[in-house]
């Protein structure tokens, strides 16, 4: 049953997952355990990226190709569309006469203030540390279709880093997908909850390469988190030293040293063997551990007292300036 303020399924029998992700093998394994079906449909980039079952059906475009297959193989009404990391884009004729209105995403943030991507990364930097689970209909926008069913919880202080809180989510989301399959099992009427159009945020998408240079003006607190935002799994926020990219990973804020001036900001103070201490715009330093080369090797040891991180200008704009997208088939030049 759909109608414009209810969603439910009266016999699901099937579910149809649209994209990839890393843990598709434990969604799976949820839907078997509750004696339902399961199919992935992909895309080239997804299905290389997460290594993907050879059983797996691949459509890099919604044509009619695309829509004859579903309309043979699915009896719509048993079969839930859920978009998992899709890479299409899905407008209003594909919503309507592909899925007959019956496409869901989940989103691992809270909406409207949260729509996009690269979420992680932009929760470090606005220090967020509320983990929102959160399931919607599919529209023609971005993040925008009605919601169905959500659940929040707080970070635990150990949660910092972008693999961390990754690790958080996805353990949340498992247990949230179940629930939400189960509701759904158990033939449960859902009140659409219509996003306000006067609120919301949007968060393009980004990439480690081109967004994580280091603006050593900011603050303490912002530079910390900027560079939090692209560790582990990423390869660290990225700048200059001696004339030569690297790659900084495992850094602090330290206040145990003395004040700075904000000349002083990327010069290494202090060579301790293990670690650095980088001075910053205000009274906080930064301990570095880990300074990596463009070939993944740590030259934190062969660094001294009196040189100087430093980002040019143009490296500044060029992360401001490019916007980042994905098709199907990857990163978008």
């Amino acid at each position: 049953m759909i109608d414009k303020n209810l969603f439910k399924i009266d016999d699901l029998k099937s579910v149809v997952l649209l994209g990839g992700e890393k843990y598709l093998d434990k969604i799976i394994k949820i839907n078997k355990n509750l004696k339902l079906n399961t199919e992935v449909i992909s895309c080239s980039d997804q299905i290389k990226e997460f290594n993907l079952k050879k059983n797996t059906i691949k459509f890099d475009k919604l044509d009619n190709n695309f829509k004859k297959y579903l309309l043979k193989k699915y009896n719509f009404d048993k079969t839930l569309f859920i978009s998992l990391g899709a890479r299409w884009i899905f407008g209003k004729d594909t919503i309507k006469n592909f899925f007959k209105n019956k496409l869901i995403n989940f989103h691992g943030a809270r909406l409207p203030y949260d729509s996009g991507g690269g979420g992680h990364s932009w929760k470090i930097m606005r220090n967020d540390r509320i983990d929102n689970q959160l399931v919607h209909i599919v529209d023609e926008g971005i993040d925008s279709g009605p919601i169905l069913f959500s659940k929040s919880t707080i970070l635990s202080r150990d949660v910092v880093l972008p693999g961390e809180i990754e690790d958080y989510r996805v353990k949340k989301f498992l247990e949230f997908y179940e629930d939400f399959l189960k509701l759904i099992k158990n033939k449960k009427v859902f009140i659409k909850k219509y996003q306000p159009k006067y609120l919301g945020r949007y968060n393009p998408r980004l990439n480690t390469k081109i967004n994580g240079w280091i603006d050593w003006q900011l603050n303490s607190f912002e530079l910390i988190n900027f560079i939090n935002a692209f560790e582990n799994p990423y390869i660290g926020a990225s700048t200059l030293i001696n004339n030569k990219k690297v790659y900084i990973k495992k850094a602090q804020l330290h206040g145990g040293d003395s004040s700075n001036h904000a000349f002083m900001t990327g010069l290494i103070s202090r060579h301790d063997g293990d670690w650095l201490i980088v001075s910053t715009v205000d009274k906080y330093s930064l301990i570095i551990e880990v300074i990596n080369d463009v070939n993944g090797k740590n030259i934190l040891k062969s660094l001294k007292a009196g040189d100087r991180f430093f980002t040019p200008q143009k490296n500044l704009e060029s992360a401001k300036s490019v916007r980042i997208k994905y098709g199907t088939r990857g990163l978008k030049k």
